[in-house]
This record gives C-alpha cells, structure tokens and sequence, in this order.
C-alpha cells in the first residue's frame, strides 16, 4: 500500500502541530519518524490510521483519500492493549473475529501467529501470567494476523529493557520481510531507527517539518550499527543532542516538547 501525505496541517484548538507535510511511503517501504516528543509524529500515524482528520491537505492510501479507518491499516501503540480477560490465543484471534471470521478458524490462526513470534505453548496464558516482552510479542501477531496491507507503528518497544527490545526488533524484521506490509515507525530510539527503516525522516520541534531526510536503503544491517556512527551523530545533533552526550542519549525521551 503506497501512503501519500499532501500538504498535511494539523491544529488542536489553534495549536499548530504539523505544517505543510508531505511525503510518500511506497509500498513494502519502511519508514522512522524521529523527533522531539509532542512534535507531531504520533499525530502524522493517527492521521494515516484514520483516526484524526488532517486541518488541511489530504492522505491517500493507494490513491483513495483516507476518511476513517480500515483494516488494511492497522495501528499498533507502545502499550499491548491486550485483554487482561482473555488469553494470548484469544487475544490474537479477536482481530480476526472482528472481520466475522468463525471464532474456531480465527483461533487456529491464532495459535500459528503466536507460534511465529515464539509463544508456541503459551496460547492459554493469560497477559498478567507472562513478560512485558511476551505480552508485545502477542500483540505484533494480533497487528499481522489480519494481513493489514500499512502497520501504523507508534513507539512498540519503548516500554522495553533493551535487550527485549533488540529482540522484538529481530521479530519485526522478520514479520515484515514475510509479509511485506508498508510500515510507518514512530519512535524515540535513533538505534532502532538505524536498524529498521529504509528511510528515517528527522522532524523539527513542533509545528512539525522535516529537517532532514536519511535513506537506508542500500545496507545490510546487523545490531553492530558502526557503519552508520556518523549518520547517527548527525540525526542526534539535529534533535539538539550534541556528542559529548552520545552515550546517554540513544533513546531520545529528554528531548523537551
């Protein structure tokens, strides 16, 4: 699914948050927005998932405007949202239920999801009974098992010790590549960017612009993200982070908004 933002503005109550977007995300594409926090970027996917209207412009999702929200863009945020009431399996087969599925089928699929992302023999457990990592686990298998055509994607990991999230990361990648959904990243961690995008767009403080854009595209990326130290450095300095802070600030959560 190839989104294209156009001209996007975006007020609350006369705040400007984001002015004048516009970009295209081709299909299979993955792209990072990165950005001091409340500048927008969380805005810019509730507005691809059609959860928020733009105050201008327009976003078509392969060439039809996007009014409201559909299954082929699904929306996935930093907390699981999973049912405390209802286990893993469940879960995961609700997102197919809700497409009328029959609830046994949908529970099948369910059980084959969880076993993509390594939950097979946890499909009973209920949420409270497994990982902060387990729980996100069965909720990136809830947001791939309806085959949404764009993952809209806000900050998944960041509620994550880092060695969790690295491993999530590897999940992601690995989901993406099998099934090739147009994916839109939002987050806070220059290093997860570095590690999944295609392209990584760096955004100013609110109203939202783009200072800079990275492409990716052409490497082959492994954790050990030395290659891209000086591309780092800069998209750091652009958020205000200078490198004698480095070290501290690969997640970027003291940006001020």
């Amino acid at each position: 699914m190839k989104l294209s933002f156009q001209n996007i503005e975006k007020e609350f109550s006369g705040l400007r948050v984001i002015e004048n977007f516009s970009r295209d995300i081709e299909s299979g594409e993955l792209v990072a927005l990165v950005g001091p926090s409340g500048c927008g970027k969380s805005t810019l996917l509730h507005i691809a998932a059609g959860l928020e209207t733009p105050s201008g412009g327009a976003i078509l999702a392969d060439g039809a405007r996007i009014q409201g929200p559909h299954p082929e863009r699904t929306l996935m945020f930093q907390e699981n949202a999973l049912y405390p009431w209802l286990t893993l399996a469940q879960n995961v087969a609700l997102a197919l239920e809700f497409q009328k599925m029959d609830k046994s089928k949908a529970f099948v699929q369910a059980g084959e999801w969880l076993a993509k992302v390594n939950l097979k023999g946890f499909e009973n457990y209920f949420p409270h009974q497994v990982s902060g990592g387990m729980r996100q686990r069965a909720a990136l298998a809830r947001a791939f098992i309806s085959h949404p055509k764009a993952l809209l994607l806000d900050e998944p990991f960041g509620a994550l010790d880092a060695l969790t999230r690295m491993t999530l990361q590897d999940a992601l990648r690995q989901l993406i590549r099998e099934a090739g959904p147009t994916v839109l990243l939002v987050t806070h961690d220059v290093d997860e960017a570095l590690f999944l995008a295609d392209r990584i767009l760096v955004f100013s403080q609110r109203p939202a612009t783009v200072l800079k854009e990275f492409n990716l595209t052409q490497h082959e990326k492994t954790h050990d993200l030395s290659e891209f130290a000086a591309m780092r450095r800069e998209i750091l300095g652009l958020l205000g982070i200078h490198a004698e802070h480095e070290e501290n600030t690969a997640i970027l959560e003291e940006v001020e908004a």
